[in-house]
């Protein structure tokens, strides 16, 4: 590293535990990149007055546990359905979406069939009936579709 021929290899060499001094730098760095990146909640803006994007967040959150898990277009049409009043447009209830992700209402999972992959939105895994279908939609992209080539040996 770079520190070698700076001052931390003099006190290092010095003291006579160089390789320790580097174990915990290079330890440190492992930490600080593996850690998830957060939401930046400042920087996404409702572009609604706070207590109105409150309110348009319980509705929205209200919707998503009812009806299961939705992709974001489904949760369009569910809400303009259930007349959530303060979206004015699908960018606006993406926004939203995003907003309450960082706020940790909502959880956005992906579920991969094959080589399609579909992002579904639904409430945290404090209801059970969401946990399961988690864990059944994981089970089933990975035993649903065998390749082509397998299909035909089996013929032969």
């Amino acid at each position: 590293m770079w520190f070698l021929g700076g001052v931390f290899s003099r006190t290092a060499t010095s003291s006579g535990s160089s390789g320790s001094m580097m174990n915990m730098m290079s330890n440190s760095l492992v930490r600080h990149f593996s850690r998830k990146r957060g939401e930046n909640l400042r920087k996404i803006n409702p572009k609604v007055a706070p207590q109105e994007a409150s309110n348009i967040a319980q509705d929205l959150y209200r919707l998503i546990n009812q009806r299961g898990p939705l992709t974001i277009s489904n949760a369009w049409i569910q809400a303009q359905e259930s007349g959530i009043s303060g979206l004015n447009s699908k960018t606006h209830l993406k926004l939203m979406l995003k907003w309450m992700r960082g706020r940790k209402m909502l959880k956005l999972f992906c579920n991969q069939i094959g080589s399609n992959k579909k992002f579904l939105l639904c409430t945290l895994p404090e209801d059970p009936q969401i946990a399961q279908f988690i864990k059944n939609s994981e089970l089933k992209s990975q035993t649903e579709k065998p390749s082509i080539k397998r299909k035909r040996k089996q013929k032969k």
